[in-house]
């Protein structure tokens, strides 16, 4: 019995191991200031690039970087709504019923 538990769990960190590295190829984009800002983040919520346009760098600091939080703001929500979806989904099954 104890050693069915250990193996299921062996099993189960495999898993989330998997899952990571799969939400490590996997981003989410989202912009702001009209598109003139680019935010792009991975499934597992690390900011993978920002992009500002040539028009907007020379502009007000201030609302440039509200612009930019508010980008990186929506892409981190995007990137934890996909991180947990596919937690979610892999691990059906796996955990018994009400752990989820």
């Amino acid at each position: 019995m104890l050693g069915d538990m250990m193996e299921q769990l062996q099993q189960m960190k495999q898993k989330m191991d998997e899952i990571k590295a799969k939400l490590e190829t996997m981003t989410v984009t989202e912009n702001a200031a009209g598109g003139a800002i680019r935010v792009i983040a991975n499934g597992n919520k690390k900011i993978k690039s920002i992009h500002i346009a040539k028009e907007i760098q020379h502009a007000d600091a201030e609302e440039l970087e509200e612009q930019l939080v508010v980008a990186i703001n929506r892409a981190l929500e995007q990137a934890e709504v996909l991180n947990e979806t596919e937690m979610k989904d892999a691990t059906m099954g796996m955990l018994p019923p009400g752990l989820m």
